[in-house]
Formats: structure tokens, C-alpha cells, sequence
């Protein structure tokens, strides 16, 4: 008897040096994150190699992406090559209907389907209460996590937008106008000389709506007023205006998708589309992610946020988008477009209401129809 108590003691003895070394041996500016993430009601992890075993035991992984079906393959691929003890799912979203079920069923409670979905823009506020409550900005600022906290909403801190898309200023053709006669600024499409039929505008405002966190509403709306008091020729589409610059239908295009022009550059053959950037530049953040509060494999999915943030994931969007990398993202090819410009950034805080934007817009236009068929 008195051997085993003094047994028994012993292990105690050893299990709380154990302990002590192990609480010595995490870095106090981690111990403090975590206990702060805590107050707040955050789940704060401190060692990535933590999450690599726990992802190892959950074995598994289902997505729900926002991304093309080329940069999926080759980012699913990828990631397995890493993480080759994660079976891997992956399926592209299907649009806003699929969205809207999926909401309803989460809110049921009957969705237990997904480990992370992709956020629709207009359903991003609904979405939110869905997401285990990770502190992904604290993990990703502490280094735990290899994200730029730049990607991550600094607010709800369990979400990270992974993609970006910028609007050009100035689409053009070569042939049909010289580059140093095109637009310089925005207020330049105001000039008498871009009256009457001069420029194409898209009856979907992305590109004016997105310079109202740099401009502010009201700027904007004037600015859209006078924009249409210029007689643009009025398209659906930038896909659609850009065909229409190449066959020389017309000089310019005001604001068009940076991924867009890029991608019609990539099929003239003639080589007589060029582009402008302007400042302050319109940035949208997209891909928004999360972990679905009722995922099983909650590690495996934070490596999958992790991959697609890092050099080798960024590089797929950009590969397969293509061009459509975050501007955050190591060596992208729009955070080289941006990098020292000014930004028009429609961050977190203007996400949801980017839709709202373009309706004051689309008002100030006049309620234009497309000439451009």
C-alpha cells in the first residue's frame, strides 16, 4: 500500500514538471493572445504543428469554393501534395439559389455538410453567425498561421478573403486612340473632348460604386451624374465592351475588371487593347471563408485557408483565374498593380453594402439601358 501511494505520488510529482515544462515552454506573447481570445469568446490555437496533428487525426475535408473549376483542381491537387493525409472534396458553388438553401439549412440546423463555404456577397451578414469563432487574425498576427493579417476581417477576426478584384480605369484601343490622349484621372472623363458616344460604360456600376469608400457617397453620385450627362455608349457586361473595344466599335472603356481586360488582352491577336490604371484604384475583396461552426474537421480547414493564402496558392488563383490573386498575397500580380497607389479598398466594412452603392449609381446614371448588344 505504501508503495503504491508513494507510486502514485510520484507520477504526480512527474506529470506536474510536466506540465511547468510545458507551460515554459510556450512563448508568453502566444499565452497571452490566447487567454485575450478567450475573454472574447475566441478559440486561439498556439502551435501550428497543434493543428497539423489534429487535421491528421479528423482525416478529411469538404469545401464549398467560390473558385473557377481550373484553379480548383490545381489548388485541391496541390494541397493534398502537402497534406497528403487529407482527403480532400471540393465542389464550385452553383450561384445565389444554392446560397439561399444552404442558409436555411443551416439556420435549421441540418447542414453539416460543408467545412467551409464561400460567402456570397449579397448573404455575407447572414453567414456570419455560421463560422466557429476562431481567432484567425490573432493566430495569423501571432505567426501561428501563415496569412497576411491584411486578409483577414479585423472585425468578426474568423474570416479571411482570399481573392481581389481591381477595376482599370482606362480600356482601350491602340488604333483608335493614342495612350497619353486617354484619361488621366476620373474627373478626365468629364472633359468636353470624351462627349458623345467616346467611351463605353457599364450599366453595372461595380467599378463607381467601388470609389465610394475613397470618394464617399454623395462625391460619387455627382460624379456618376455628370459620367452620364457625357453620353457613353451603355453595354451589359465587360466582357461584351471588351469585344467591342477590340473590333473597333469604340476607343474606350471606363472601369472595367482588371481580370477581364487582362484575360481579352490575352485573346487579341492584333495586340490593340492596352489599359490605364487610376488612382485611387477600386478594390473588392473576394473568396471570403470561414469554419462553419458545425464542421467536424475544423483544422484541416484553417490549413486550407492557410494554403490558399500562401505564395503557392496565390499563385494558382493567379495561373488559373487568372489575375485574380489578393492583392495581399506574396508577389501577386494585382498587389504589383496596387503596391504604392491609392486605394478606393471596399474592405469589410463596405462589403455588404457595395450592392446599395451601385443602385445610387445606377440612379444618378438615369436608369440607363445598353446600347451594346
Amino acid at each position: 500500500m505504501k508503495r503504491s501511494s508513494a507510486s502514485i505520488g510520484f507520477l504526480c510529482f512527474a506529470l506536474g514538471l510536466w506540465q511547468s515544462a510545458f507551460a515554459a515552454s510556450v512563448d508568453p506573447s502566444l499565452s497571452r493572445a490566447k487567454t485575450e481570445a478567450q475573454a472574447k469568446g475566441y478559440i486561439f490555437l498556439t502551435s501550428h504543428d497543434e493543428i497539423v496533428s489534429e487535421a491528421r487525426k479528423e482525416g478529411k475535408l469538404r469545401v464549398l469554393s467560390g473558385l473557377s473549376p481550373e484553379s480548383l483542381k490545381a489548388m485541391t491537387s496541390a494541397f493534398q501534395k502537402k497534406y497528403p493525409f487529407i482527403e480532400m472534396s471540393a465542389k464550385e458553388a452553383a450561384g445565389i439559389d444554392q446560397h439561399q438553401r444552404i442558409l436555411l439549412e443551416l439556420k435549421a440546423g441540418i447542414n453539416k455538410e460543408w467545412d467551409a463555404i464561400t460567402m456570397a456577397n449579397d448573404l455575407h451578414n447572414e453567414y456570419l453567425p455560421h463560422h466557429k469563432k476562431f481567432d484567425i487574425l490573432g493566430m495569423a498576427e501571432s505567426g501561428v498561421l501563415h496569412i497576411n493579417p491584411k486578409m483577414i476581417d479585423p472585425k468578426n477576426r474568423n474570416l479571411v478573403a482570399l481573392t481581389a478584384n481591381i477595376q482599370v480605369g482606362v480600356a482601350y484601343n491602340k488604333n483608335l486612340i493614342f495612350p497619353d490622349k486617354t484619361p488621366d484621372t476620373w474627373e478626365d472623363y468629364l472633359k468636353p473632348e470624351f462627349r458623345g458616344k467616346k467611351f463605353v460604360a457599364d450599366i453595372r456600376p461595380t467599378e463607381i460604386a467601388a470609389l465610394v469608400p475613397a470618394w464617399g457617397l454623395e462625391r460619387v453620385v455627382d460624379f456618376a451624374r455628370k459620367l452620364a450627362a457625357q453620353d457613353p455608349v451603355w453595354v451589359r457586361g465587360g466582357t461584351r465592351g471588351m469585344v467591342a473595344l477590340a473590333s473597333g466599335e469604340y476607343p474606350m472603356f471606363i472601369g472595367n475588371n482588371y481580370k477581364t481586360v487582362r484575360r481579352a488582352q490575352l485573346k487579341d491577336r492584333a495586340g490593340a487593347l492596352a489599359y490605364k490604371i487610376l488612382e485611387p484604384i477600386p478594390v473588392r475583396l473576394s473568396e471570403s471563408l470561414g469554419v462553419m461552426a458545425t464542421s467536424s474537421r475544423p483544422h484541416a480547414t484553417l490549413l486550407w485557408l492557410e494554403f490558399q493564402a500562401s505564395a503557392e496558392g496565390q499563385k494558382i488563383m493567379d495561373e488559373f483565374e487568372p489575375f485574380g490573386a489578393s492583392i495581399y498575397g506574396p508577389g501577386t500580380v494585382q498587389g504589383q498593380e496596387t503596391k504604392g497607389k491609392k486605394l478606393s479598398l471596399v474592405d469589410w466594412d463596405h462589403y455588404t453594402r457595395l450592392a446599395d452603392y451601385q443602385d445610387k449609381v445606377v440612379g444618378a446614371y438615369g436608369f440607363p439601358k445598353a446600347g451594346v448588344k
